[in-house]
């Protein structure tokens, strides 16, 4: 029997409410948005090795999308681990990872970026199943006439819209 792998849950306040990440010694496998997170804190679901460096991905997942609801990140560097995702959302996940903070580009430009640009529909679907919103930032994916949809609403994908049109604080 294969062991299920140490996860590490952390939940913490933003500026934008109420997120909450879930890593593994893989990298960062979830990343809920304000309104869908319950609970607080951290905790760790077994002790281990691989606990730790849950803990480690987890901590790193947290102080980059502070920084980044702060304005001082505009690129996340933390690990993630997509292996629970299917290869074709994959491939759209990594080509929307590579849109730059401040653009946008529609689904039919995503399916294209992915390999697949008659996949419009398909591209949607991988969007609106990113298991990592704000790392992989599908909230920069729009519908050719608007804004298109958002997991976590469209106030919240305006919000972040108009955090990342605005210029980058000198540190």
């Amino acid at each position: 029997m294969s062991k299920l792998p140490a996860t590490v849950v952390r939940v913490f306040e933003t500026p934008l409410g109420r997120i909450g990440v879930a890593a593994t010694a893989r990298g960062v496998v979830r990343v809920t948005l304000p309104n869908k997170v319950a609970g607080r804190g951290c905790r760790p679901s077994r002790a281990s090795a691989g606990a730790a460096k849950a803990e480690a991905h987890a901590e790193r997942a947290e102080r980059e999308i502070r920084e980044y609801c702060a304005g001082r990140r505009r690129r996340f560097t933390v690990t993630i681990d997509l292996s629970g995702v299917p290869p074709f959302h994959r491939k759209v996940l990594a080509a929307a990872r590579r849109i730059p903070c401040g653009r946008t580009v529609t689904y039919g430009e995503l399916a294209r970026r992915a390999g697949s640009p008659r996949a419009a529909r398909a591209a949607g679907q991988a969007m609106a199943h990113n298991p990592v919103p704000l790392i992989v930032p599908c909230h920069r994916v729009v519908a050719s006439g608007g804004l298109g949809g958002f997991g976590g609403g469209l106030a919240l994908k305006r919000l972040l819209l108009a955090l990342e049109a605005q210029p980058q604080p000198l540190l």
